[in-house]
């Protein structure tokens, strides 16, 4: 090759057309993908009979809609309460224990809404193990002398639920309460401003853009929960879908239904942007001091240390004791069953199947915006991850219609060319699933990668483009490897969640295909706690993988 003809081919020009249209099409591709349940969705419904809307806005919506807006209210305010206290006791306070209690605060995302429900069902019974020993201590004989409100309720569901949600909250506001300049809370102590004062007229307004994120990632967590709302005997708009489909085997009705709760989605996102539409807030140029924890001794202390430790017995203690105790009894009783261990293959093969997708997907979207900053790359971005924004059992009635219809084509083709059936191939294989898991958590994995793409210095890509580098080359031999912790970070992340996600594991799941979520799920529901212990338990353990990394992140702070 010439040197005028290396030269061209090193140049930004050739460079954008050789490679820039292929990652730009992919990337469109993949934002075609996620827009195509909801899509599929609107057609759906569109289709239903005439008389099933009419039915469901007369008998279904009102009260699914009333108890899921009385829940989300709900979750909301507690979450935020707990979070935003906890956050500044632990940044603002010195106590007892507090190093280890600001990491263990994060130990309730390890274990999903629906596995601490089905064990507050066991531990709260008139019966369990909770209310025996309150009456024994009080004195009582029997149920029928003392017994506690019951859980089934919706106080019940919204205690409950925030008990587990609430670290979104306190992750964001921590972090926030972390970067803000000392100074600022300096000044108001000298003003005369308490400790108390000041969280509320300084730091708590500063915080409110994190504030705000950490309640609607909680709300976006509860509008997809099915398992602890239906344990717990609320309907939800979430478990209206699943029974209008499954019990009721009217999928055009559920559409409707997913239409209405993905309403509620979009509200719930017009109102915290609403929220924050005249807020805005700048740093100083200069590296912010970080605030000096105020040391409380004696009974100030202990009390807030007894503040901090309540949430996280709520939220983990109990619920993972109860599960060591019980799965401990069914494996001294009959030894590990077969049937987790096939459950527990199933889970990891299918979760790792989403993640490596998930990867791929997020990769192509992230590089193609590192290729080509702009509106056009910036609007394929957000368009590809709007799965996040929409809840499993939306998103698995939105994927089922288009991969049934081309499993049917495709089924129809192999018939005409070799007349014999496919049958349901990707729907049977669990390739549907593997989709769901994909679109839910492509934004974990774009923005994991984005971030890690980020800290590689333009010139490096100017110096390859130098050297007639390929897009392909450029990504394999550059970004990959520089990128590779965020990448890692991403995959952990994304691979808890397709093993703790329920609501598009119960819908989509092939015949006969059982993971460790769907077996709790269906132990639980024919209230056998201690089969389904085992279960819940494997799924803690591997929680708490991505909350040991998010300790040592905030311990390293």
């Amino acid at each position: 090759m010439t040197i005028e003809t290396a030269a061209e081919a090193s140049s930004p020009g050739i460079f954008r057309r050789s490679g820039h249209l292929f990652w730009l099409a992919a990337a469109t591709l993949v934002a075609a993908l996620a827009l195509m349940p909801i899509i599929a969705l609107a057609v759906l419904a569109a289709g239903g009979s005439a008389g099933v809307w009419p039915h469901l806005v007369a008998n279904v919506l009102p009260r699914a809609t009333w108890n899921t807006l009385l829940l989300l209210g709900g979750v909301g305010t507690l979450t935020g309460l707990v979070g935003c206290g906890a956050a500044w006791l632990v940044t603002a306070y010195d106590f007892p224990l507090r190093r280890h209690v600001e990491w263990a605060l994060l130990l309730p995302l390890a274990v999903p809404t629906y596995i601490v429900a089905y064990a507050y069902l066991d531990l709260l019974h008139p019966v369990g193990a909770i209310q025996g020993t309150i009456r024994a201590i009080l004195g009582y004989d029997s149920p029928r002398d003392f017994r506690l409100p019951d859980i089934r309720s919706m106080a019940g569901c919204i205690l409950v639920m925030s008990s587990v949600l609430y670290p979104y909250v306190y992750i964001t506001v921590r972090a926030m309460f972390m970067t803000q300049a000392a100074a600022l809370i300096d000044v108001s102590r000298t003003l005369g401003c308490s400790y108390t004062a000041a969280f509320r007229r300084v730091a708590l307004p500063q915080a409110r853009p994190a504030v705000a994120v950490g309640i609607s990632l909680a709300l976006m967590e509860t509008l997809n929960d099915i398992g602890a709302s239906e344990f717990l005997g609320i309907r939800t708009l979430t478990v209206s879908i699943y029974s209008q489909w499954v019990n009721r085997t009217d999928l055009a009705g559920a559409a409707q239904i997913a239409l209405t709760l993905l309403v509620v989605v979009l509200f719930l996102i017009a109102v915290e942007r609403w929220a924050r539409r005249h807020q805005a807030y700048a740093a100083s140029a200069q590296r912010p001091r970080r605030l000096e924890p105020k040391p409380l001794p004696g009974p100030a202390g202990l009390m807030a240390l007894a503040a901090t430790l309540l949430p996280i017995t709520i939220g983990f203690l109990f619920p993972a004791s109860y599960l060591v105790q019980s799965a401990w009894r069914r494996i001294e009783f009959a030894g590990v069953s077969p049937t987790i261990l096939r459950e527990a293959a199933n889970t990891v093969v299918i979760a790792g199947a989403g993640t490596l997708l998930a990867l791929a997907f997020g990769l192509i979207v992230a590089f193609a915006q590192r290729l080509a900053p702009g509106r056009s790359t910036r609007l394929i971005a957000r368009t590809a991850l709007v799965g996040y924004a929409v809840p499993g059992t939306v998103l698995a009635i939105g994927v089922l219609f288009p991969v049934t219809l081309f499993d049917r084509w495709l089924d129809a083709m192999w018939r005409t060319q070799f007349d014999t059936g496919l049958g349901l191939l990707v729907l049977g294989s669990g390739g549907a699933l593997v989709l769901a898991y994909t679109l839910r958590f492509l934004a974990i994995s774009a923005g994991g990668i984005e971030a890690g793409l980020s800290r590689i210095p333009p010139s490096l890509d100017g110096a390859a483009r130098t050297l007639g580098a390929t897009p392909a080359r450029l990504l394999r031999r550059i970004h990959i490897p520089m990128s590779r912790t965020a990448i890692a970070a991403a995959a952990i992340l994304i691979f808890v969640d397709c093993m703790k996600e329920l609501p598009a594991t119960l819908l989509l799941r092939p015949l006969n295909f059982e993971t460790l979520a769907t077996h709790l799920y269906g132990e639980a529901a024919r209230g056998t706690y201690e089969d389904a212990s085992v279960a819940a338990l494997l799924i803690v353990l591997v929680g708490m993988i991505p909350v040991a990394v998010l300790s040592r992140v905030g311990r390293s702070d």
